[in-house]
C-alpha cells in the first residue's frame, strides 16, 4: 500500500535544486536553504557525468548524513531523493516562497507560495507629548532668507566702456560690487550648512522615537526637497502635526518669486539705460 506522500517527512539533506539550476540544494526538513551545491560529476545509468540520485559520494560513511561527501540522504527511503520518489513540499509546487519570502538569490521557503518582496513594517505613531519640531528644522527652512535680504541690499550700478577702435559697448565688471559676491558666496554657505542641519534634525527625530525619518542626504538635492520630505514623514507618525515647515516654505517661496522679480525687473531696467548713454 502506498504512504501518502505528506505523512511521511522529508529528512534533512541534499537535494536537486527546484528551481532548475543543476545545483544541490539543502533541505532543512522544513523549508529549502540559501545552501547550493554543485556536486562532482559522476557517471550514471542516464547521461554520462550526471548526478544520481542514491548514489554514493566519494568519502561515503565519513562524512555526517546530507553532507558533501556523504550517502544520498535518505537513499532506500521513500522522499529522500529517490528517483520518483516525493519531493519536499516546495519541490512538488514548483514555486517559491515559504514561512517568509522570496527573499534573495538562493533562498527558496517551502510552502509553495510566492509571497512577493518584503514590505518594511509599518511606521508606529509617536506620542501626542512628543516635539515634531525643532531650532534645526526651522533653520533649514528659514536660512534663504538671508539670500533673499542680501539680494535686496544688493542695488547695482552699471558703467559701459567702449573697447577697440570700433568702440565696443562692454559692460564695465565694477558693477559686481562686494553685495554681488556675498549674495554668491552666501548661497554656497547656506547650502552646506542646510545640508549640516538636516542631518542633525534626523538624528533629533530618531532620538524623539520617529522611526525611518526622512533620510537627512535627501538636502544635498536642495533643504527644499528635505523639508517636504521630513515633513510628510512626521505628518504620518503625529497626524494633524507636522506640516507647518512645510508651509513655511511655501510662502517663504512665494515671497522670493515677487521679490526677485520685481529686483530682477529693476536691474534690467538700469542696466538697459547705461547701455543707451
Amino acid at each position: 500500500m502506498t504512504v501518502p506522500q505528506h505523512n511521511t517527512p522529508t529528512p534533512p539533506g541534499w537535494y536537486p535544486d527546484p528551481s532548475g539550476s543543476g545545483q544541490l540544494r539543502w533541505w532543512d526538513g522544513n523549508a529549502w536553504t540559501g545552501n547550493a551545491w554543485n556536486p562532482p560529476a559522476q557517471a550514471g545509468a542516464g547521461q554520462p557525468g550526471a548526478v544520481q540520485p542514491g548514489a554514493a559520494w566519494p568519502g561515503a560513511g565519513q562524512a555526517g548524513a546530507g553532507q558533501p561527501g556523504a550517502a544520498w540522504p535518505g537513499a532506500g527511503q521513500a522522499g529522500a531523493g529517490q528517483p520518483g520518489a516525493a519531493w519536499p513540499a516546495a519541490a512538488r509546487s514548483g514555486q517559491y516562497g515559504g514561512t517568509g519570502q522570496y527573499g534573495g538569490p538562493g533562498q527558496y521557503g517551502g510552502t509553495g507560495q510566492y509571497m512577493g518582496p518584503v514590505q518594511p513594517a509599518p511606521r508606529p505613531e509617536i506620542s501626542k507629548q512628543t516635539p515634531v519640531y525643532n531650532p534645526f528644522i526651522w533653520l533649514v527652512t528659514l536660512l534663504p532668507v538671508i539670500t533673499l535680504i542680501i539680494l535686496l541690499l544688493w542695488n547695482p550700478v552699471f558703467h559701459v566702456r567702449y573697447v577697440g577702435a570700433r568702440r565696443v559697448p562692454t559692460l564695465d565688471p565694477s558693477a559686481f560690487s562686494v553685495p554681488y559676491f556675498l549674495l554668491v558666496i552666501s548661497a554656497w554657505l547656506i547650502y552646506g550648512v542646510s545640508v549640516l542641519l538636516s542631518y542633525l534634525d534626523w538624528q533629533k527625530l530618531q532620538r524623539d522615537g520617529v522611526v525611518r525619518p526622512f533620510h537627512w542626504a535627501w538636502a544635498f538635492l536642495g533643504a527644499g526637497v528635505y523639508v517636504v520630505g521630513r515633513s510628510v514623514i512626521v505628518h504620518k507618525v503625529a497626524p494633524r502635526r507636522g506640516l507647518a515647515p512645510v508651509w513655511a516654505l511655501i510662502g517663504l517661496t512665494a515671497l522670493s518669486l515677487i521679490l526677485v522679480s520685481v529686483k530682477a525687473g529693476s536691474i534690467v531696467s538700469t542696466l538697459a539705460k547705461a547701455m543707451q548713454m
